[in-house]
């Protein structure tokens, strides 16, 4: 099997920190500083999205080389407690798919008690473990969803589990994981429903974000103008309802809102290709495997198992961490020429 067909990047070396200054928290040579940590636990995944995963799956990685609940728990504790970390997000394949994911929450929840603790996911089979996860310390869940038409959800997931992903979203809600936050890919194929889908997060009581799609597809068949972009999302959405524009939160924040029909209730986009956020990201990444990724266009991984499980301390992690931050990407370079998609997926990295 190829380096490809795995989704495993081909670069794996230590991390220059020349030039770096002496501070703990994870800033790079841009001087941003990442606050946000992404955490894949796993690379399988119960549907199969176009945009994300091949028709049959990702192959499995051995389980020797994943990170066990425990050796999570290590690493998330070193990036709060040293890295300065402040928000905790477990992603996937999808997280669900892992039978001990209630206790490496409730690991995290015990050892860095107070960070937000949430989870990607695509809901499937939620409905019976948002109550536990809650217990576990978990704080809030995103749910991916692209649709609400039964027909098309099928067609895009290559998986007919649209009644099962709604009914986890109602779990969450009444587990009293909010806010839900709702994560719809555009696509050319379902931007006719992106009204329906609005007024369906509306009717339910959660937010709506919709996300650019990005050349993270396991095909490779991302192309520029087949991508649906915000401002003819804004257009086909204003036809319906009433948007004014809000902004962002928080700079780092990637999602910009619009008020709906005056409020209370927004909508987000997420422009990552139109309107990049790169100048202002705080995220770090661990995947499935153990090792940092600074970004998820780079390919460049550090690997922390490795040395975890020979003996490093935990400020021997920290440093090889903080190298990998402090070699970041100025941005991902989508409108560069020459630019070239990430060797991993989507679905190997993590959201």
């Amino acid at each position: 099997m190829t380096t490809v067909e795995m989704g495993i990047p081909t670069v794996r070396t230590p991390a220059s920190s020349a030039g770096r200054p002496d501070v703990a928290h994870l800033v790079d040579r841009f001087g941003r500083v990442a606050r946000d940590l992404r955490v894949s636990i796993t690379e399988k995944c119960s549907l199969r999205c176009t945009y994300c995963m091949p028709e049959e799956g990702l192959p499995a990685i051995p389980a020797e080389r994943l990170l066990t609940a425990d050796e999570i728990v290590r690493l998330v504790v070193v990036a709060v407690r040293r890295l300065g970390v402040r928000e905790v997000r477990f992603t996937g394949g999808e997280p669900l798919m892992r039978a001990d994911l209630e206790r490496i929450v409730a690991g995290c929840a015990a050892r860095v008690p107070g960070v937000p603790l949430a989870m990607t996911t695509n809901a499937v089979g939620l409905e019976h473990r948002a109550r536990g996860l809650a217990a576990a310390g978990l704080t809030r869940v995103n749910v991916s969803l692209d649709t609400v038409e039964r027909g098309q959800f099928a067609k895009l997931t290559r998986r007919d589990r649209l009644p099962s992903v709604l009914a986890g979203i109602r779990a969450a809600v009444a587990a009293g994981l909010s806010p839900v936050k709702i994560n719809a890919v555009l696509m050319p194929e379902t931007l006719g429903g992106a009204p329906d889908l609005l007024q369906w997060c509306l009717d339910e009581g959660v937010q709506l974000r919709f996300i650019e799609e990005m050349p993270l597809d396991a095909d490779h068949e991302w192309a520029r103008e087949n991508m649906v972009p915000a401002d003819r999302l804004l257009a086909v959405l204003g036809e319906r309802f009433d948007l004014g524009e809000i902004g962002r939160d928080d700079p780092s924040a990637p999602a910009e809102k619009w008020r709906v029909n005056g409020g209370p209730s927004t909508v987000g986009i997420i422009a990552s290709v139109s309107r990049s956020f790169c100048a202002d990201c705080d995220r770090t990444r661990l995947t499935a495997e153990g090792t940092v990724r600074s970004c998820l266009f780079s390919d460049s991984e550090i690997d922390l198992r490795g040395p975890m499980r020979s003996g490093a301390g935990d400020e021997e992690l920290a440093l090889l961490w903080r190298g990998a931050m402090w070699n970041k990407w100025v941005g991902h370079g989508i409108e560069a020429d020459g630019f070239a998609p990430p060797v991993r997926s989507m679905g190997a990295i993590g959201g």
